[in-house]
């Protein structure tokens, strides 16, 4: 059954208020297996919503906003990737859903890495979808001047150049409707925490090259073969870095490509989830 036949079938569940702030979603089977999925910078959880319903055919799914983010609220203290991870750590404990398969999409991608880093027992394995890693010099340089002008100056300073970046010009061209919703996230997103979180995305990276000790989790690493930003060879390297960690390159699409093309995503994770 494709995406879009489970979208048909598929409702919103009523949105849950952890004790930080955190606005969340349960849904699926209460016996089935624990997923997370984490958005990326400046999106919200609905960016899963195509995903959604073949997930929770068989999963138990766990989807929030990050900090400051969609429904949720600021953090209390200021946002680096442990404080992000520890999020993810109160939702499982307050949910009493225990070790959870984690799903990250760019920052969220880097998120679950750390989450594997700081509560390895939480971590059942890993799906790492277009996040960034060893970037280089020049590249490390311009992400952190985005960032910078993202602090200083909002989420709207820089946002017409990602869209550019996270779709194709085809698809910009024959759907405005998601790239006025993605715009949407990020307008709505606290300013304080969509700028500290441009600036986790650029510097925190460092910190998740060549872990040590290495992760161990079953990992899936993918990204799209047009993704400027989270590029093919980091992929590859992330998944070098991971011992029997799979790499898969989505052709064609950029890095928003879950969204244009999402069975191209849920179809490949669903069977990495099954295997492992």
């Amino acid at each position: 059954m494709t995406c879009a036949i489970w979208a048909a079938m598929w409702t919103i569940p009523p949105v849950f208020r952890a004790a930080d702030g955190t606005a969340y979603w349960l849904d699926g089977p209460e016996d089935g297996p624990p997923l997370v999925l984490i958005h990326g910078l400046g999106l919200s959880s609905a960016l899963w919503q195509a995903h959604l319903p073949a997930l929770c055919a068989r999963y138990r799914v766990l989807n929030y906003d990050l900090y400051g983010h969609g429904q949720s609220r600021p953090a209390e203290r200021p946002l680096n990737l442990s404080v992000f991870a520890d999020q993810i750590a109160g939702l499982l404990e307050e949910t009493v859903m225990g070790p959870a398969h984690l799903v990250g999409f760019s920052i969220g991608g880097m998120i679950n890495r750390r989450v594997a880093m700081d509560h390895p027992d939480l971590v059942r394995a890993l799906v790492i979808l277009n996040s960034p890693h060893d970037r280089g010099v020049q590249m490390q340089q311009e992400v952190e001047a985005r960032a910078r002008q993202a602090l200083d100056q909002g989420a709207e300073a820089t946002l017409q150049a990602a869209l550019e970046r996270w779709f194709t010009p085809e698809f910009l061209a024959s759907n405005a409707q998601t790239p006025r919703q993605v715009a949407s996230w990020r307008m709505q997103a606290d300013r304080a925490s969509y700028g500290q979180s441009a600036w986790v995305l650029a510097h925190g990276v460092r910190e998740l090259i060549r872990p040590a000790p290495p992760l161990k989790q079953a990992s899936l690493v993918m990204t799209c073969a047009e993704d400027v930003g989270s590029t093919p060879q980091m992929s590859w390297d992330i998944a070098a870095e991971i011992p029997g960690a799979e790499c898969q390159i989505i052709p064609q699409l950029k890095h928003l490509g879950l969204l244009e093309v999402p069975e191209a995503f849920t179809l490949p994770v669903l069977d990495f989830l099954q295997r492992v």
